[in-house]
């Protein structure tokens, strides 16, 4: 588990020449699952990198209890549920010190600084960072959500907010956008899910809504046994049809936004759908296979995205 050195000023502490550099260091180690960094204009990249590196050191504490995974002793047991969620909220605590001046566990520096920054800088609201880390602690401890709503306001706090903050970071600050980014990443948020119903059975983790197993007739035990039997089919194909209807009312997006970001969006949004296009082919099965979006389909939906196709 890391630590908990003794608290300091953030002003005690010299910072680096580029204030943003450790964050940007961290974005460009994840750039295969995170290139938005590399499509945003050069002077707002750091923004952006600053914002991703509190979310991915706030989701790796959540799930390995380190703010670097490669902190980890492989010989250590993994820590418990309780010490992911303490170490979790005095993250939650440092950064919320931070944001009032206080001192602050010196650990996180190298995020809460440049970020303290560019939420000044861009007058980012307090509210998006509290409900990503308010879903991160609710992914620690819950496995199960009983309705659809209660999954959409999982995704209401662990997607929307970050859709939000990269229109909020190229000056988009309109309430009409930002409730179609909300659309756009919440179906991104569904098309994972049921994407990888597999993986997440194995963290005994299930996204299905409950009402919706029962209701349709499908049993947790056949989803452990990796049984796709029709009912799964039907839950999953339901599932699907709502997910859709997120993206429908998302698709205006891109075309209100300036290029780049209108590139960056449509290609987020196609990229979405065509998972639900793979599920699809594949009649629904998501269990004994994981639907992928190969590296050539990512090529072609650039390209679709570029031209406007």
């Amino acid at each position: 588990m890391v630590g908990a050195p003794s608290s300091i000023s953030p002003a005690s502490v010299a910072l680096p020449t580029d204030p943003y550099a450790a964050c940007t260091r961290l974005a460009r180690e994840h750039y295969e699952n995170f290139p938005v960094g590399r499509l945003v204009p050069k002077k707002l990249r750091p923004h952006v990198h600053a914002v991703y590196a509190f979310a991915r050191v706030a989701d790796d504490l959540a799930d390995e209890g380190y703010a670097d995974p490669r902190q980890k002793d492989p010989d250590s047991k993994a820590p418990t549920q309780a010490q992911r969620l303490a170490v979790l909220e005095s993250y939650r605590e440092a950064w919320q010190q931070a944001l009032k001046g206080e001192p602050y566990d010196p650990q996180y520096q190298w995020i809460f600084s440049p970020l303290q920054r560019t939420k000044a800088e861009l007058n980012l609201p307090d509210s998006l960072f509290t409900d990503l880390l308010s879903a991160f602690a609710q992914d620690i401890v819950q496995r199960r959500y009983e309705t659809f709503p209660d999954v959409l306001d999982y995704c209401r706090r662990s997607a929307n907010p970050i859709g939000r903050l990269v229109l909020l970071i190229h000056g988009e600050r309109s309430v009409e956008l930002a409730q179609l980014s909300d659309h756009v990443c919440t179906g991104l948020q569904l098309a994972n899910f049921w994407q990888d119903i597999s993986v997440d059975l194995g963290k005994d983790r299930i996204y299905l809504p409950q009402s919706d197993l029962r209701r349709l007739g499908v049993a947790e035990e056949d989803l452990f046994a990796g049984r796709v039997t029709p009912n799964f089919r039907n839950c999953v194909r339901y599932q699907c049809e709502k997910t859709w209807a997120f993206f429908r009312e998302g698709e205006p997006l891109s075309s209100r936004l300036p290029r780049p970001l209108s590139w960056e969006i449509r290609l987020t949004w196609l990229g979405g759908t065509e998972i639900l296009r793979k599920i699809e082919s594949r009649a629904y099965d998501t269990l004994s296979q994981r639907p992928q979006v190969s590296k050539f389909d990512f090529v072609r939906l650039g390209l679709q995205a570029f031209f406007g196709r």
